[in-house]
Order: structure tokens, then C-alpha cells, then sequence
């Protein structure tokens, strides 16, 4: 199968749409990641994400929409908070878990009486939805397990020649997935960080608790309502480790344990403290937005076979932080060392 790129146009849109109505996958640029589309109303399609991707069936998808308003054909007894998010923050890069109707097939949902629906910012993918005229599933389109894709050149390096059309609309601002809040429960659980912080929904919703995938690795047989909830996440094939506290104590600290092969991955302010130990940057520290759009592409990077160990720096802090912290944390599966535990 010829894989194509196609830049965001009326044309390209409509052979997107046309791709999808026909069951086919189709890349799609959103301002998070880049989603591995498909038509989420049907089954035979759905189930070509999960081959794709090598994803696990009991991984829910995404399903994208045009507007807010497109909520109300595929959710139940929606509560009023979805609307005031909705207003605040969509199109962008929020997702809400709501009741599913009948119509959003289980093999969507994996199995689950829920469904979670987001409408994202981008102009071309919403294009493409209200063309298709069909919701969109749509996970991040790296294969299992690896780093998110952030170009369509990543998308092109994991699935050339397996689907038949990528829409390249540039580097994705944000850079890592939607936030994703359950609204089926009171209050509203944060189920994964993203773009949209725990502050800015907290302001709308009063409320909000934050569930133990957040901050710890679970049971692979845990029942989870969402994507990224569980399983080793969003890691380059080496082990990788956080180390954290102070910039000297962790360049200590890589004195002591850097081995030939081995990569730091660190803050654009700390290249100099970690020269002598291959450090590559993935934004600055002063700028956690930087951190936030840079941190997939230097992942895919370090996913190199000759790379024995990776050592990462990983943000403090609330806001799109927390967000940085949650990928990095997943990729590690949670390793973090202090080295100024033991100073």
C-alpha cells in the first residue's frame, strides 16, 4: 500500500472524509499528537486501529467531533459541568468521559458503558470529521507503547505502506495528549493530564479528584475508561530513568552511574552541567510549554537500539508540568532516583 502525505486543503479534506466513510485509516494532525483516525461508528474499521497499533482491546478510544453540539448524538444524560467545559475549552485539547449511547459500537468504548469524546483544535481534522459526517476514533498514531507522534514524518516512520493517507498539518503545538475528565462521577475525576491543567478545571468544575493512574503505575487488569491509563506508555525501547532534584546533585549522581551508550535527556539550561554525558534537550525549563511540545520528539530520538540507558530530567510543579511529568513518569515506568536522598 502506497502511503501518502497530503498538506491541509478542501481537496485533501475530502478525500480524508471519503477514506474514512470507505472504513479506511487515516492520519490526522490535531493540536495534541497526531490521531490514528477511523470512522468510530464502525466496528470493522475501529478494529483496524487496534491492529495497526498492536493496541491492547480493552484500551478505549477517542472519539473526535466538529463542535460541542455533536455531543449530545453519542453521550447520555449529559451533566451541565460537560457544557461549561465545553464552553471554555473546546475546540482544544480536553476530553470528557460521558454515558455512551447505543450507536458508538463497544469495540470504541472497549466494552465499557462509557465513552470519551473530545472536539479538537484543528481546523483541517474538524474539516474532516463534518465532511466524513461520521465521529472520528482516534488514538495517538505511534505504535503501542511507543512515543506519542508529533509530525507526520513520525506518523510516516511508524505506518508507512499500512495506511493509505497522512494529513501533515505541521508540529503539534501542545505536543502531548488531551486531558481526559470523568464526569460520570462526583466530583469529576482527572483520569490523565494534558493540555488543559487540573487549575484551569478546577476554576470551571469546583471540584476535581485525581486518579491513582496519574501518579503510579496500575495493574494491567485494572478496568480503565480511558487511554493512557495503564500499561508502560509513551517509552523508547532502553529503560528509562528520572532523576531528580538539584541540576549539580543529578550530574553527581551521573558520574557515578553513566555508562557508555547511556543518554541524559535534560532542560536546555542544563546542557552545559551535562556535557560530558550525551545529554540531548527536549525544551527549557523556564518555558514548560517548550517541554510540553518538544518532549515525544526527543523520545522518538532516544528510541534507538544502540542506547543502553536513558537518564531524564523531569519539570516540578502544576500547570502543563504536571502533564510532562505524567509521560515521563509512564515511559519510566515510574523509576525516579533522588540522588539528594543519599547526599
Amino acid at each position: 500500500m502506497e502511503t501518502r502525505i497530503l498538506q491541509p486543503s478542501d481537496l485533501s479534506a475530502a478525500t480524508a472524509a471519503e477514506h474514512l466513510r470507505a472504513g479506511a485509516l487515516v492520519a490526522l494532525p490535531t493540536e495534541t499528537v497526531y490521531g490514528l483516525g477511523a470512522d468510530g461508528l464502525n466496528p470493522d474499521a475501529v478494529a483496524r486501529i487496534f491492529a495497526a497499533k498492536g493496541r491492547p482491546q480493552d484500551n478505549p478510544l477517542i472519539l473526535h467531533i466538529a463542535d460541542p453540539a455533536q455531543m449530545e448524538l453519542f453521550c447520555n444524560d449529559i451533566p451541565e459541568s460537560a457544557w461549561r467545559l465545553a464552553e471554555a475549552f473546546w475546540p482544544g485539547p480536553l476530553t470528557m468521559v460521558l454515558p455512551a449511547k447505543e450507536i458508538v459500537p463497544k469495540c470504541t468504548t472497549a466494552g465499557l458503558p462509557t465513552v470519551a469524546v473530545r472536539c479538537p483544535d484543528c481546523a483541517i481534522t474538524r474539516q474532516i470529521i463534518r465532511l466524513a459526517g461520521v465521529p472520528v476514533a482516534a488514538p495517538s498514531a505511534n505504535l503501542s507503547g511507543k512515543p506519542s507522534t508529533t509530525t507526520a514524518q513520525h506518523v510516516y516512520h511508524d505506518h508507512a505502506g499500512n495506511i493509505p493517507l497522512i494529513i501533515d498539518g505541521g508540529p503539534c503545538r501542545v505536543g502531548v495528549e488531551s486531558t481526559i475528565v470523568d464526569l460520570t462521577e462526583n466530583p469529576p475525576r482527572l483520569l490523565r493530564p494534558g493540555g488543559i491543567t487540573p487549575e484551569q478545571l478546577t476554576e470551571v468544575l469546583g471540584q476535581l479528584t485525581v486518579d491513582k493512574a496519574v501518579t503510579a503505575q496500575i495493574d494491567n487488569d485494572t478496568v480503565v475508561k480511558a487511554p493512557g491509563m495503564k500499561y508502560r506508555h509513551y517509552a523508547p525501547q532502553c529503560q528509562v530513568i528520572i532523576v531528580s532534584g538539584s541540576t549539580q546533585a543529578a550530574a553527581k549522581y551521573m558520574e557515578n552511574h553513566f555508562a557508555p551508550g547511556d543518554r541524559v535527556l535534560c532542560f536546555e539550561e542544563e546542557l552545559s552541567a551535562f556535557a560530558p554525558f550525551a545529554p540531548l534537550s527536549y525544551g527549557c525549563q523556564a518555558d514548560t510549554n517548550t517541554l510540553s511540545a518538544g518532549l515525544f520528539a526527543a523520545l522518538r530520538i532516544l528510541d534507538d537500539p544502540s542506547i543502553g540507558k536513558v537518564y531524564a530530567r523531569c519539570p516540578e510543579g502544576g500547570g502543563i508540568a504536571y502533564a510532562v511529568q505524567n509521560r515521563l513518569k509512564k515511559a519510566a515506568a515510574f523509576q525516579v532516583v533522588n540522588p539528594e536522598d543519599t547526599l
